[in-house]
């Protein structure tokens, strides 16, 4: 029985040493010229190779990362099942940037930045926390995480999700029926929410429109949830303030797009949460522990709704 990392050396140096301290009988493989195809039991990569059929006794493909849109799930083995990174170090990151996007937007730094460039020394007035309204899409383990990061801030916070939720202190709206109730009463939105086809092209035209006035923008989901004009569009016209964008489409973004110069946008190129190998290795291992013992990985996708 063996397991198939597929990723760079460095990752796989510090996966090897985690798995032969914790699981010394499973045979560990980053080249898969190593390994006989029918022992390859457990896969983890970025992309499924094209020649996964040849793994005929694979049960579970790992995702290097939190999400798994980049798979096509359709085109691989219908027995394999998907399972998704849900990884504490992924978790801390999401939480400290989406923290720092908030407050750069709270803050006004965007505005702030672009006075330096130009030398000015202008105050602006500022909102206390409990003013600036806090908006979450997506309600998973990512939004709640970010969920309890800003709640000690003392912003009110809501959330909207495809299915109903219950979070404590939060105010949860869920479908499509609430989404426009949702939206215009968010200051800040953040997107989590994962890529699927429901979600390519969420937020558009029509949401900023449902916003208020001068809200902002946090999107550390998927570049293809964003249309990037209408992004543009609204903040020239004043109805978004500001955004702080993390994925975008294509990645890289060319550099002659006018997202790298917008004074109105602070980007970074996918940076938000960024797998940590140690403690990816370790909830890998974990994860074959429970499915050995007869139990449900954590993270296991279900192929019906994306995620």
């Amino acid at each position: 029985m063996a397991f198939l990392f597929n990723s760079d050396a460095e990752r796989a140096t510090i996966f090897a040493s985690e798995f032969a301290r914790a699981l010394p009988e499973l045979q560990f493989a980053s080249d898969p010229h190593t390994v006989d195809p029918n022992d390859v039991r457990y896969l983890m990569t970025w992309t499924a190779p094209k020649d996964i059929g040849r793994y005929a006794n694979l049960e579970i493909l790992f995702s290097i990362g939190a999400g798994v849109d980049q798979f096509g799930a359709d085109n691989l083995p219908a027995h394999v099942k998907l399972v998704r990174l849900v990884d504490d170090g992924i978790t801390r990151m999401m939480q400290e940037y989406v923290t720092l996007g908030v407050l750069a937007l709270h803050r006004d730094l965007p505005c702030y930045l672009e006075q330096q460039a130009r030398g000015v020394w202008m105050a602006r007035p500022a909102r206390q926390a409990f003013e600036r309204r806090i908006g979450v899409l997506g309600l998973g383990v990512l939004g709640t995480a970010v969920i309890d990061r800003l709640m000690p801030f003392g912003f009110p916070v809501a959330g909207w999700s495809r299915t109903a939720r219950d979070i404590p202190g939060v105010a949860c709206h869920h479908g499509h029926a609430q989404l426009e109730a949702f939206l215009g009463q968010t200051d800040i939105l953040i997107c989590l929410l994962p890529l699927t086809a429901q979600t390519r092209g969420f937020l558009n035209a029509h949401l900023f429109a449902a916003l208020p006035p001068g809200a902002g923008l946090v999107h550390a989901g998927r570049g293809p949830q964003l249309d990037q004009h209408a992004l543009l569009a609204a903040l020239d016209s004043g109805r978004l303030a500001g955004a702080v964008i993390d994925v975008t489409d294509p990645e890289p973004l060319p550099s002659d797009h006018p997202l790298w110069r917008h004074p109105k946008v602070i980007l970074t190129p996918h940076v938000a949460s960024v797998t940590q190998p140690q403690t990816a290795a370790r909830t890998v291992i974990a994860n074959i522990r429970r499915h050995e013992a007869g139990l449900e990985p954590i993270g296991l996708v279900n192929r019906n709704v994306g995620y």
